[in-house]
């Protein structure tokens, strides 16, 4: 059939706009809303540490009321570098610094007030804590960010750096544009300036000086604003609001938050969560310490915050003596141990493009959290999406979702699964996933406020391979499992809905037949072992399990738990 020249132009206009639509019918946005490299830079971090220190810590004070003497700020035991290593401990980039907080007073070296360090005992006036800090931050490959508030209450300005007297804003817009030169000039020398904070926003302009200091930083609030607050002080993110995207009109407000998140917005914005790791106090006080976080605690905040896609900003608490308390040091510890724990080894993991990712696990494997990562850069683009196991008969949905954006943590109850699949039902373009990874956690207490008793760990596993007439003799080796004295139960699980019986099981402990008692059935659980080690283990222990399967085919995982202590 013949066509004119237009109908052939609309013909391919027509083949055109379906071929940039995406396969499972979302209609495809014509501009993403893209990260920075700035900001990408900045949510690449995912964990950042928060410092506050002001002369409301030697008040016991959450707000400076200017009646400490100056010269009782002596830091005696002050040491930048203990301040990062607490920081590297739970894996954050970043330290953001509390340079002047709201009662004014001056960390660095300043000519533009009479309430600095210049007036302190510490180091006779001459120190420079925010010079010092940024040359341990070099030292310890971390990122600065700096907190210069914009109410100072030694001048007499409130929120946003706002003066009743016009007199009184012009001297003070000129001091404040000092002091944000001073800070950033002096710092940059020898730290990566990555964030600039105005808590509250800020009325007064500063444009210039971020452009020429700190060209690399994102922006908490203002005019220059770039990165949003969640809207809390609690850890807390709504799953529904986790979305790195706002309408253009919200973020020009520079205080947009969570509740503003859309995830059709034509503007990016990712969420920072900062939370305290005293509930509730900013700065140390003896009493204060009484109120630490429990690690379940900020295992939970994590799971809401960097597990939703956004940044944890945890604080951190000097005291009189300059050195974060040691209990509170012990605890980052616990936190960057438990996140390693849970999350440093992935027992499978892929990435690719498109509507569908499958994971091969190769065998039966014990999973009860899936990680995705979305390729950000090029915008969010899930919308929704749904992980599925297959447990050797069929696929069972495990969990499903909406956002992922840089990160999205998936958790749910202890299942035995070969493959994972993972289908994205509805997205704004072609779905880039980074990273799609399965994990099975022990011991998991907590996770965003839902319990979850995991206390099975993986032993082994078995296949139709390995039967013959029916029949398959397993040797375990238990060793990395059992490792103290005590009592174990082991399980034979097989996928689907199979039967398995056992014969024969014997327990070697250091290549010798164990006597009559130490291993033995669990009532009423046919397919469970009951293990009593009594021995002393160490590195050269050597305890294995030999037992024979009989089965009516297909494959199956064996686990461990210990069951009294």
């Amino acid at each position: 059939m013949l066509t004119t020249r237009s109908q052939c132009l609309s013909l391919l206009l027509m083949a055109l706009l379906f071929s940039a639509r995406p396969s499972n019918g979302a209609e495809p946005k014509a501009i993403l809303p893209r990260p920075t490299p700035q900001q990408y830079g900045w949510h690449e971090q995912e964990r950042i540490a928060f410092l506050c220190l002001d002369p409301c810590t030697w008040q016991g004070n959450e707000y400076d009321n200017h009646s400490t003497p100056l010269d009782q700020i002596k830091l005696p035991k002050l040491n930048t570098d203990q301040w990062c290593e607490a920081a590297v401990s739970w894996g954050a980039k970043e330290i953001l610094f509390v340079a002047k907080h709201s009662g004014g007073f001056c960390w660095w070296q300043t000519d533009t007030n009479d309430y600095n360090v210049k007036k302190i005992a510490w180091k006779d006036g001459k120190g420079d804590l925010l010079v010092e800090l940024a040359k341990s931050c070099r030292k310890y490959g971390l990122n600065l960010g700096i907190y210069i508030s914009p109410v100072d209450a030694a001048f007499g300005v409130g929120g946003g750096g706002r003066a009743n007297d016009p007199a009184k804003q012009e001297a003070y817009n000129k001091a404040f544009r000092q002091q944000w030169r001073e800070a950033l000039e002096s710092a940059s020398k020898y730290a990566n300036i990555v964030e600039v904070w105005f808590d509250g926003s800020c009325m007064i302009e500063l444009g210039d000086i971020l452009k020429q200091y700190a060209p690399g930083a994102v922006v908490f609030q203002g005019p220059y604003a770039s990165i949003r607050w969640v809207g809390n002080e609690g850890g807390n993110l709504e799953y529904a609001k986790s979305w790195s995207t706002l309408a253009a009109k919200d973020a020009k407000t520079g205080t947009a938050t969570a509740a503003q998140s859309d995830p059709n917005g034509d503007a990016w914005a990712a969420l920072e969560i900062d939370t305290t790791l005293y509930a509730h106090y900013w700065f140390w006080a003896a009493k204060n310490e009484a109120h630490r976080k429990s690690l379940d605690e900020l295992m939970r905040v994590y799971y809401e915050s960097a597990g939703q896609g956004a940044v944890l900003l945890l604080n951190s608490t000097p005291n009189t003596d300059g050195l974060i308390p040691d209990a509170d040091v012990k605890r980052y510890q616990e936190f960057g141990a438990e996140i390693e724990r849970r999350f440093g080894r992935p027992l499978a993991k892929t990435s690719g493009r498109g509507e569908t990712l499958e994971l091969d696990l190769g065998k039966p494997t014990l999973i009860n959290h899936a990680v995705i990562m979305e390729n950000y850069q090029h915008g969010e683009r899930i919308r929704r999406y749904t992980i599925e196991g297959f447990d050797g008969k069929q696929w069972k949905r495990l969990c499903e979702g909406s956002h992922v954006g840089r990160k999205r943590i998936n958790y749910f109850d202890d299942i035995a699964v070969s493959k994972v699949r993972l289908r994205v039902m509805e997205s704004a373009a072609e779905p880039q996933i980074r990273g799609l990874e399965v994990f099975h956690v022990t011991n998991l207490r907590l996770a965003q406020g839902r319990p979850l008793r995991s206390e099975w760990a993986q032993c082994g596993s078995w296949n139709a391979a390995e039967f013959k007439d029916g029949k398959a003799a397993l040797d375990l080796n238990l060793t990395p499992y059992i490792t103290e004295a005590g009592q174990w139960e082991v399980a034979f699980k097989p996928t689907g809905e199979r039967k398995v019986s056992l014969h024969g099981e014997v327990l070697v402990q250091e290549g010798v037949d164990s006597l009559p008692g130490m291993l033995s059935r669990v009532q009423d659980r046919s397919n469970t072992l009951h293990v009593n080690r009594t021995g002393v283990v160490t590195k050269e222990s050597d305890i294995r399990l030999r037992i024979t399967l009989e089965t009516d085919g297909g494959e199956g995982i064996i686990l461990i738990r210990r069951v009294a202590h």
